[in-house]
């Protein structure tokens, strides 16, 4: 008995330890995430899986910046370049991601409403996306940020589905391993787009503002701890760590479902994120179908949230406003206000005649070409004892950090240079 109420209690202080990584890492798998690597793995069938194992690190590291920063100084990221770095600075990282954010919303926003409508096909798309959109809406404004934290969480189960598929079909197991390990580039314009999307549809921005932000305010609920010390730092890591971790392998499966199953049943293109589900149906059943198609719709209501939040606490902190996901609507309403615009903004989107799946593939695209600049400048802020005193970033994050920012600027600058010159 004992030792079972010893083991129940670990298990319970390793699920309290989850928090903002987890929710980051889930909410990075968002329909623009699963549009995109279904798209790599129809048009390259398994050639990118090795994709997986490179961002992992990468992720864990850039991530693991953010939330130390968040922790150390209890403010976003947006405060912090605000306070130490030129105004010009923090204008342009403004400018080059909400684009991509509005983007990004929208597109998910319309993805969810094509999932819901192959579902149920007796209900117009537009009407799913316009409920879809009212319901998150009032959540958001209505529950307090702790609520809305436990839901998110419950919501990252919903990735899960996506681990189940391939072993429902038959894979040659070698192929898989060979291309999980032995990395293959090709080197043309199509290759490169995809890279840059995946690159940026992982390591995308918005996250890196998001988990700042989360950790400072999940600090400011503790009750229990006000100081930063070691097991506070350790715990973070291991939050972050399985967040990213779990991000990945879900990418890692989606990409090994439609690598082995539309690109060997010579489907090459994807064009709607709904059609990514329609397509597995006749091949692999409709278990697998739904399956898909429920994994959209869960992380869809995971990642609108986040996308956001993320983008009205960067406008908040810029211009001083009041802002919490805890606070009451008119505690901080142009905090609130710019949440419900942004997601009526993205919601437009879907009367406008703009292609889902183009929306959120420049979305990822752009999201690569700008995530350079922010990492330079987390690395940055990770190594200034002045900002972050005695918790300054280790040499492993360090090396783990600059292979990142010269990965995403090689691949940004091959996709520039094979645009360019065809």
């Amino acid at each position: 008995m004992a030792k079972k109420t010893h083991f129940s209690a670990r298990i319970k202080k390793f699920f309290g330890v989850l928090g903002p990584g987890l929710v980051t890492g889930a909410s990075d798998d968002d329909p623009s995430g699963i549009a995109t690597y279904s798209q790599a793995g129809a048009q390259f069938g398994l050639t990118t899986l090795w994709l997986a194992l490179l961002t992992f690190p990468l992720m864990a590291a850039i991530q693991g910046m953010c939330a130390r920063i968040g922790l150390v100084t209890s403010q976003g990221l947006t405060v912090t370049l605000k306070n130490h770095y030129s105004k010009p600075l923090l204008y342009t990282m403004l400018l080059f991601s909400f684009p991509a954010i509005t983007l990004n919303i929208g597109a998910d926003i319309q993805g969810m409403g094509a999932v819901a409508n192959m579902i149920f096909p007796s209900i117009p798309a537009s009407v799913f996306s316009i409920g879809f959109t009212a319901t998150l809406i009032f959540i958001i404004i209505k529950y307090p940020y702790q609520k809305i934290a436990k839901l998110l969480k419950w919501l990252c189960l919903s990735l899960l589905f996506y681990t189940i598929v391939p072993f429902m079909i038959k894979q040659d197991w070698a192929m898989v391993a060979k291309n999980t390990f032995i990395p293959t580039i090709q080197f043309n314009k199509e290759f490169f787009s995809i890279v840059v999307a995946i690159l940026g549809t992982t390591i995308s921005p918005y996250l890196f503002f998001w988990q700042a932000t989360m950790q400072a305010e999940d600090m400011s609920h503790s009750k229990k701890r006000i100081v930063v010390d070691k097991q506070i730092l350790s715990d973070m890591k291991t939050d972050v760590n399985i967040g990213m971790f779990l991000s990945n392998l879900v990418m890692f499966f989606i990409i090994l479902t439609t690598g082995s199953v539309l690109y060997n049943a010579g489907i090459r293109q994807i064009n709607t994120v709904d059609q990514a589900a329609k397509a597995l149906e006749p091949l692999t059943g409709k278990l697998t179908y739904l399956i898909f198609a429920i994994g959209v719709l869960g992380t869809g209501l995971l990642a609108v949230p986040v996308l956001a939040g993320s983008q009205s606490y960067m406008l908040a902190e810029t211009f001083g406003w009041e802002a919490g996901l805890d606070k009451k609507f008119p505690q901080a309403k142009a905090f609130y206000i710019s949440i419900i615009i942004s997601l009526l903004v993205g919601l437009s989107l879907d009367f406008l005649g703009i292609s889902p799946i183009k929306a959120l593939f420049f979305s990822a695209i752009a999201y690569g070409l700008t995530a350079p600049i922010l990492i330079a400048i987390v690395l940055h802020i990770g190594n200034n004892k002045e900002i972050m005193a005695e918790n300054t970033n280790s040499k492993t994050s360090n090396i783990l950090g600059f292979i990142t920012l010269a990965i995403m600027t090689v691949a940004a600058f091959a996709l520039i240079y094979f645009l360019v010159s065809t």
